[in-house]
């Protein structure tokens, strides 16, 4: 139980593997995820390490394995995922998987490169068929129109011999381009052949697929007239600088027709083959998809233990490996187990030895959590990972993480609105997980989902203790005040109906017998939702809580720095530290409120106006002013009391600013000096040489050297004014940083009425059947804002706020957060990414 508020008891161990077991023992240690290796060779680059080839040969696979996933994913196949964790393949059957991927991506290659070859030669079919069918519409429409021009211009294509006298002679080319260029395409060609080419184009309806990218692209046909070979040529150029594509095209009817049947012909021979190229292209695609999971994981785990062992020492026998791990006391025998399996599963009849070190060296920090605790846990590893064995606030955090912010956001509904949406991950949390979600939002806010439940649920509790549920008061047992006693004019009341009817603002006084009749059983009597002094009355009652509270919590983190400093055996800490901060803050700010409750116990409603003002007792305290007749003592003795209680204060000051310096440059003295007097030079017989005790004495100057150079005394001191000077100023600073309780409080609480008052009151002052409908539409319009702004702003903003106090005041009181963490080798952390290669 004890290690739930300490991290967990560290120890650095030797493991000796023998090279043939070695892979398994690491792949049974990476299935359990308790051990942490260390790097035995800094010095040697990652390229001259024992296993750089294996690894490589498994990035080689992982890459094989990305481009057959990529392929898969461009099919639009779904890659099946069982949660099967299969175990890490023996390297004699890294061959196989080699061979088995190599062959997979061969034949996806041969496929892609094939059917891309066909697609092209389709495409190009395809647009020979449109410019077939287009050029043949034109001569149609020409001939309806001038026969004589279609028998002129069906012998113009070409020809070899051209007189000077003989009929003009046009020419023609065919060809295809983008439909999105065809604009420039026209202009161009006016400007460059001046006007002297006629262009014919006609939209494709169908778009056309691309065999390089598989997009669809629009295109167009176009035909264009000319004259002579000059034009010729600029018309060829320009469609080439255009990316347009030229095909041939018959001159007589008789010959497009032909072609055109030929190539319909083969568009359909061609057509047949692609639709099988893609069936078989699918079976390997969706067989592959069937496993590539499980591969992946196989492969990463192996390469991830090939990087594991290149971090180990090999002895000289090359038969031994040697590796330097951190693991938890507390799973030595797990460890052990793990390496006997993986001993067993390699047939090595030589058994693993696991040798735990003594070391001066600090061991990482590793807390334990569950799937409750990880987020209260990821809060405090937030602000710093703590040092070993260092109290852990997380499960203090537990409880007054949500408190704190339930404080600032007490409203019964919003609260009961919180945790249903928090029952619901928390219900359906399995089959959310397994659905892997990659909204990084949602993502967050599914991790914190028992932080939510929590904060829900203290909501809900402060909401009751408020009163206050969507801004209205919950009349549950009926109101502690009457206004009965004040018609009867023998108690002192001299109220009559009309009086009550004629006045829209009555005082109730207190004092009158039967007026009030006690306490509200639960929180905050009702009546007050409907007085007008309700903000003086909250304000000062929110006020003075928001410091109860705050000074309670820092006295509570002052109190753990205790238990720190017996653990690590530093009782000067505990008497020139710790006693002067609980003394200090205590003196001065635990004496305010107990000054609260001692007045809220003790001035009734006749000594009322009697009562002095706590803040100018407390700030006379200071003065040590004690003739101010406007604000009267609290009770007998108490300017001793509270003089006694500032020089208390006073006086732990230069305790802990000179006291404690002074104590530790004291003791640092005496072990000087006791070293010398151990190490003076002394020979003793049957002891070591002159020899040796030179190097004996020259070893104790050198650890003297570094003792010296390590104390500094004016380090020292400086460090310890800082220190002290932050914590006197901070426990002002701090207290009044707890304020921010009542206002965020406030503030949630007016916004919620300004909420009610300018919308949802709105659609309940209707009284007609229009109304109702106007009611639903409001309701819909209130439902969002309070969701966005109350919910979502609102609920942020508090919990930054109640972080900002668990991380300031309370853990600066006895936590450094100056430690690493515990980063274990596991498979699980490599497998979703969450650890560095």
């Amino acid at each position: 139980m004890g290690e739930l508020f300490r991290s967990e008891e560290m120890t650095l161990a030797q493991l000796f593997l023998q090279s043939e077991a070695a892979y398994c023992c690491v792949s049974e240690l990476g299935e359990i995820g308790m051990v942490q290796f260390r790097d035995l060779n800094p010095d040697v680059n990652a390229f001259q390490r024992k296993f750089v080839n294996e690894v490589r040969r498994c990035e080689e696979m992982d890459r094989k394995l990305r481009f057959v996933e990529k392929e898969i994913n461009k099919a639009n196949i779904p890659i099946v995922d069982t949660g099967e964790n299969p175990e890490v393949p023996f390297p004699r059957d890294m061959i196989d998987l080699e061979a088995t991927f190599e062959k997979l991506e061969n034949e996806l290659k041969e496929i892609n490169t094939n059917q891309e070859a066909l697609k092209k030669n389709f495409l190009e079919l395809t647009e020979l068929k449109h410019i077939l069918r287009r050029t043949q519409q034109f001569f149609d429409e020409v001939s309806m129109e001038d026969p004589s021009l279609l028998e002129e211009s069906s012998t113009l294509l070409e020809p070899h011999e051209v007189n000077r006298g003989a009929a003009l002679r046009l020419g023609f080319v065919a060809g295809v381009i983008g439909r999105e260029r065809i604009p420039t395409f026209e202009r161009m060609l006016w400007r460059v052949c001046r006007g002297n080419v006629f262009l014919r184009q006609a939209e494709i309806e169908d778009p056309l697929e691309d065999p390089a990218t598989s997009d669809q692209v629009h295109k167009s046909v176009f035909i264009i007239f000319f004259q002579g070979d000059q034009l010729k040529n600029r018309v060829k150029k320009i469609c080439e600088g255009f990316r347009a594509t030229l095909y041939p095209c018959p001159e007589t009817p008789q010959e497009r027709k032909e072609m055109l049947a030929g190539v319909n012909a083969r568009i359909d021979d061609l057509q047949m083959v692609l639709n099988q190229t893609e069936d078989h292209r699918q079976r390997v695609l969706q067989a592959a998809a069937k496993t590539v999971r499980v591969w992946f994981i196989k492969v990463r785990k192996m390469k991830a233990i090939y990087h594991t062992l290149n971090l180990c020492n090999i002895d000289v026998t090359q038969k031994c490996l040697i590796a330097e791990v951190w693991c938890p006391v507390s799973e030595l025998d797990s460890i052990q187990f793990a390496l006997r399996r993986g001993t067993e599963k390699s047939g090595s009849t030589v058994p693993s030895i696991l040798n735990r070190m003594q070391t001066k060296q600090t061991p990482p920090t590793f807390n334990k959590t569950n799937k409750f605790t990880t987020g209260f846990q990821n809060i405090v590893d937030a602000y710093g990972i703590g040092n070993y064995r260092e109290m852990n606030p997380a499960p203090y955090t537990i409880i007054t993480f949500p408190f704190l912010f339930a404080v600032m956001f007490g409203d019964l509904g919003h609260g009961l609105l919180m945790t249903c949406g928090a029952l619901f991950l928390v219900i359906r949390e399995r089959r959310l997980i397994a659905q892997k979600n990659d909204n990084e939002m949602f993502n967050m806010v599914f991790s914190g989902r028992y932080i939510i439940l929590m904060m829900g649920l203290f909501s809900i509790y402060t909401g009751t203790i408020y009163n206050d549920c969507f801004s209205k008061a919950l009349n549950v047992y009926g109101s502690s005040w009457s206004v009965r006693p004040m018609f009867n004019p023998q108690v002192g009341g001299n109220w009559t109906p009309d009086t009550l009817a004629g006045n829209n603002l009555l005082q109730l006084d207190p004092a009158v017998p039967g007026v009030f009749n006690g306490p509200y059983p639960i929180g905050i009597d009702p009546i007050w939702a409907i007085s007008s002094n309700k903000l003086t009355f909250l304000n000062s009652f929110k006020m003075k809580m928001s410091v109860i509270l705050g000074v309670i919590h820092m006295l509570f983190g002052v109190s753990l720095s205790l238990f720190n400093h017996l653990y690590f055996k530093k009782p000067l800490n505990i008497y020139l530290e710790f006693i002067p901060e609980l003394v200090f803050m205590s003196s001065l700010f635990g004496y305010l409120i107990i000054l609260v409750f001692y007045k809220w116990t003790t001035y009734n409603v006749f000594m009322s106006k009697d009562a002095p003002s706590l803040l100018i007792t407390f700030i006379n305290m200071f003065l040590f002013s004690y003739n101010d007749p406007t604000n009267k003592p609290l009770y007998k003795g108490q300017m001793i009391l509270q003089s006694l209680l500032v020089i208390l204060a006073l006086a732990c000051v230069p305790c802990m600013l000179i006291v404690k310096p002074l104590m530790l440059r004291r003791q640092h003295l005496q072990k000087q000096n006791q070293g010398v007097q151990n190490f003076g030079g002394v020979t003793v017989r049957n002891g070591p040489t002159d020899d040796q005790a030179e190097i004996i004495q020259h070893d104790q100057l050198e650890q003297q050297t570094e003792e010296e150079h390590e104390f500094d005394f004016a380090d020292l001191a400086v460090h310890q004014a800082i220190h002290t000077i932050e914590y006197c100023l901070g426990c002002i600073s701090n207290t009044a940083s707890y304020l921010r309780l009542w206002a965020l409080s406030l503030a949630h609480a007016q916004l919620s009425e300004v909420l009610w008052t300018m919308v949802m009151h709105i659609g309940l002052s209707s009284r007609s059947i229009g109304g109702f409908v106007g009611l639903a539409i409001i309701f819909f319009f209130f439902a969002i804002l309070t969701v966005a702004i109350l919910l979502i702003m609102e609920g942020l903003s508090a919990f930054l706020h109640a972080l900002r106090l668990h991380w300031v005041e309370f853990q600066n009181k006895f936590y450094s957060g100056q430690g690493f963490k515990f980063h274990p080798f596991a498979f699980d952390s490599i497998l979703d990414g969450k650890s560095e290669d």
